[in-house]
Parts: C-alpha cells; structure tokens; sequence
C-alpha cells in the first residue's frame, strides 16, 4: 500500500464574491463623458463624470489640501465610486475603506484611528540594488567535520557549489551558515537559486527548465523557470511594496528591541508614537529624493461619515494638507443633520469650514434600466444564470424597494434554485424568497403590527 497512488476528489472551492469586484474603472471615453455601462459601472453619468475631472487633477498634481465628499440616498453607488477612482489611480495604489463608526474605541485615540488608516493609505514602492549570485545549480558538495563535543556526530562545516548560466559558471565556497540554508530548503542539483552577496540569505527560484532533473518533477511542489542569463554574479533590483503603515510598524519594533523585549517580553505599542512617524517620514522623504523609491498616494473612503465628530474632522480638515496624505472621500446620506459632538446643526452633518475645502459630489436613485443592468452585472460575477423573466421581476423589486435589497434576493434565489435542484433562476424563486424575506418598509409595517408586544427601552 506504501506505493499505491489514489486520486482525489476536487475539494470545494469556498468563493466569496464582494459588492464591487466587478469594478474597473469609472467608465468614461477618451473624452471625459460616461458610458451608460462600462468598466462595470451602470448609470449615475454625472457623478462619474465629476469623479473623473477628480482623478485628472489627482494624476496632475493640483488636488493639494481638498477633500471629496460624495453625497445621496442610500445604494446609490458611493462606495463603487470610491473604488473606481481608486482603480483609476493604478493598479498599485491602496485602496483602505472604513466605516466612521470605526474610530469610536476604548484602546486606540480617534485620531490615532484615523492617522492609521491615513497612512495605510500611501504606498511606498521601494527600489533597491543588490549584489547576488544567480544561477543553476551544477554541482553541490557538503562538507562535514566532527562535532567539537560529540566525536560521533558530524557537523555542516561548509560546502562548495557551482552555479551556472546561459552564458556563463562559477563555483562558490560558502560557509556554514549558507551550507545550512542549502540543505534546509532542499537544494539539489537542477535548482536555481539566488544568493545574496552581502547577507548569504538563500532563495530557491524553481528547478530549471533546461536541467535533467526537471523531467523527475512533473508532479512536484517546485515551479519550473528558465536558466539565468548574463554573469552568475550580478546586480539585480528589487522591488518593495509597502504601505507608510508598514514602515512605521517596522520601526516601531526596531524601536521596542533590545534588553526589554528580550528578557521581558515586550509587547509591541498599539499606538504608534509621533517620534517614530516623523523618523519614517524623513527616511521616505529621503529615499525618494535619491530615486530609491516611489510614492503612491492611495484612497481612504470613510462610510458613514456623519458618524464623525467635531474632533475628527478637525483633524481631517489638518492632515489632508500634510505633505504625505492620501486623497480623502468621506460618504454621506444624510441631509441636515447635528454635527457630532456639538449642537449645531449644518449639511450632511459636516462642519461648515470642511465642506468650504471640498469637492460635493451628489449620486441619484437609479432608473428601473441601471438596476436592472447592476443585477444581470452581479448575476454575471456570481456565476448565476437567471432567467429574462426573473430578472425583470427582481428590477421591479430594487425599483420599488431598493437596489441593495434587490442584489441580497439575487443570491439568495440562486440558493433555492439549487434547493430544488435547479441550476437557474426562475420568477418562482424570486417570488418566493421574496415572501420570505422583508425589505426595510415590510419589516417596519411588520414591527407597527407587534408594536404592543414589543420590549422597550
């Protein structure tokens, strides 16, 4: 039985889909003006529009000090907006989003809170040289000695490797530290591998492509890749993507290091001092002076942003005129309500001299036709097949009650299609989860019936 081999059944794979995976960008042609469906996104074609006026002067440099505030009814689309201009940015800038509520803890500061997600906000691509040894490996010989306390046991005392290119061989004599690397990752001959220069730190790249050996690992856990290039000594770059967040972690620690947390266990400050964020600042500031790295100022999207309080958005309305800050749209459906923490009453419950440094972008209630391309568009990314007539009654239903409810029916009719042993959506699954659920109006009409025998407070 050692030898038999049995193959497995395909294990269920768990998929999460979230409400904006579909999104790729605002939708706009080349001359600025939004298509009714593109890039994932359907309808609200002025607030797109404004969004992209946004991002070109983001790309531009002349978005400095200003806030994006993006204002309407609820599932209206705020959130995909937010996430678009993100994607419009690029591919490597973060994307934080957070609830307003977030920032109400008993451990952490607000403002630290919010400085927190600001930072995780900024990528930092960093760039750096490094001296290594690349190549296959042609020839590997341990050497061992005798334990210096146990004359029946031998120790790893070096070993000599060669390592080969396309154009070019070398053999290496490496110490202990580095011969213990090879054995421990398993180097055989075959395998290409990097060697740092300066820190003798051992990376296994995969088996190579032209090697004898990589006819064995049809079935294997290593991946193949091409022999190596050029000299087996060479310079290579290498790229970092960090967040400031990252980087003041990282400080942090290097920080809390030492006799304290060696012999007293340490634990690491859940709140990052002022000290080590201007330390991390200045090291950034400087790398990107010497072309060593890049920044990508990033999104944070506050939901909810009413929530906030005076305090907040003190500190908002300051730190988005910092020279590291990331582009801030807070998201409201509120109309006139109290700013939090006073008693004065304003629009959108934000502080006057906030919304005289920001951009106020309005999204409206869709058209019976946007929702009906969102559902066939969520159907699509949850692998759902829906029947036309089925469709046309959920759009009747995000019409009338709403989108967001319409979209949590969608999957939960895919459920008992499967229920009864379909594989698609029918107008009788729909009619019947409908039943059984309740959207917002039902549940209070349903609350208003059994008021009498409700518990209060």
């Amino acid at each position: 039985m050692g030898t038999s081999i049995r193959e497995l059944a395909e294990a269920p794979r768990f998929r999460r889909v979230g409400a904006h995976t579909h999104i790729k960008g605002l939708g706009l042609d080349e001359g600025g003006k939004a298509v009714k469906i593109k890039d994932g996104m359907v309808g609200q074609e002025r607030a797109r529009e404004a969004a992209g006026l946004v991002v070109r002067m983001i790309k531009e440099g002349k978005w400095a000090g200003k806030i994006i505030i993006l204002a309407g009814p609820p599932g209206t689309g705020k959130t995909a907006i937010a996430v678009a201009i993100a994607r419009e940015l690029g591919m490597n800038v973060p994307f934080i989003a957070m609830s307003a509520a977030e920032v109400y803890s008993s451990e952490v500061k607000k403002t630290e809170v919010l400085l927190e997600n600001m930072r995780k906000a900024i990528g930092v691509e960093v760039h750096e040289m490094r001296e290594v040894y690349e190549g296959e490996v042609a020839k590997l010989n341990v050497v061992t000695g005798p334990h210096p306390y146990n004359p029946y046991q031998r120790v790893i005392e070096r070993a000599t490797v060669t390592l080969k290119t396309a154009d070019d061989e070398r053999t290496l004599e490496v110490g202990e530290e580095i011969a213990l690397q090879l054995i421990q990752q398993g180097v055989k001959e075959g395998y290409v591998i990097q060697i740092d220069a300066e820190t003798g730190r051992v990376s296994v790249l995969g088996i190579s492509e032209e090697s004898e050996h990589a006819k064995y690992y049809e079935v294997g856990s290593r991946f193949k890749v091409p022999r190596p290039k050029g000299k087996v000594k060479k310079e290579k770059e290498f790229v970092y993507h960090l967040t400031l967040a990252d980087l003041d972690r990282m400080a942090a620690r290097r920080r809390a290091g030492g006799l304290l947390s060696i012999f007293f266990g340490a634990s690491e400050e859940k709140e990052i001092s002022p000290e080590v964020i201007a330390e991390v600042d200045r090291q950034v500031k400087e790398w990107v002076d010497q072309g060593k790295a890049y920044l990508h100022p990033g999104v944070l999207f506050i939901d909810d942003a009413h929530m906030l309080d005076i305090e907040c958005f003190a500190f908002l309305g300051r730190a988005v005129e910092s020279e590291l800050a990331p582009i801030i749209i807070l998201a409201t459906n509120r109309g006139f309500a109290r700013i939090r923490g006073t008693d004065v009453e304003a629009p959108l419950g934000f502080p006057p001299d906030l919304l005289d440094r920001a951009v106020i972008i309005g999204t409206e209630t869709y058209d019976p036709e946007s929702v009906m391309e969102i559902l066939r568009i969520r159907a699509r990314e949850e692998e759902i097949d829906v029947e036309d007539e089925a469709l046309k009654k959920l759009t009747d239903i995000g019409s009338k009650c709403s989108l967001r409810y319409a979209v949590q029916l969608l999957s939960i009719a895919a459920e008992n299609a499967k229920l009864r042993g379909s594989s698609k959506v029918t107008v009788e699954d729909i009619e019947r989860v409908d039943g059984l659920f309740m959207d917002v109006s039902e549940a209070v009409e349903h609350l208003r019936k059994y008021e009498s025998l409700m518990l209060k407070h």
